[in-house]
């Protein structure tokens, strides 16, 4: 991987540091943007990445030009809304990406490549209802299962961009770490 673009509309909060290893007290004391402050910590590991990264909301009007001519779109997002836009715009251009999400003790990941697996809305067709979901606002994250889905979305990462695609998670992996 030589380049890397991130982007985020959220600063930096305490109760960010017990499950996002990218940041620490001294970014909130600096009230950074946390995608400023995960290229910062990035640059830190490896110097020789390109890495981009922008305080900004995706949204309709901003997605195509952050997406369009990406290899692929890694998903670290906390909302539906979202979630739909990149898959919609993922598939348009065929690039493909990986959703990831957590809540509470569990966690998914779902590889999705345009043309040969399942698309978002194949497994959720429409966004559900404001409020009618549990949020990490209402019942929080076990500090592990963010690194575990992360780490999981970066090995269906590596296997995309390196051609392996026969090796590929086929479908959905869930995972609950609390009630194994």
């Amino acid at each position: 991987v030589g380049y890397i673009k991130i982007l985020d509309r959220d600063y930096i909060e305490l109760s960010n540091l017990q499950r996002q290893l990218l940041f620490d007290e001294k970014d909130i004391e600096e009230n950074l943007p946390k995608a400023i402050a995960a290229k910062r910590k990035l640059e830190l590991i490896n110097s020789e990445i390109t890495i981009e990264s922008e305080l900004v909301d995706v949204n309709p009007t901003n997605i195509e030009g952050y997406i369009k001519g990406m290899d692929l779109v890694v998903d670290a997002t906390d909302n539906f809304n979202t979630r739909f836009l990149i898959n919609d715009t993922a598939i348009k251009y065929n690039i493909p990406w990986i959703y990831g999400g957590v809540l509470g003790s569990m966690g998914v990941v779902s590889p999705i490549i345009p043309g040969k697996t399942h698309c978002f809305r194949c497994i959720m067709p429409e966004i559900p209802p404001s409020g009618s979901v549990a949020t990490c606002d209402t019942v929080g994250i076990i500090n592990a299962i963010p690194h575990i889905i992360g780490s999981l979305e970066a090995t269906e990462a590596l296997k995309i961009l390196s051609g392996n695609y026969d090796k590929v998670l086929k479908g959905m992996m869930y995972i609950d770490i609390w009630d194994n």
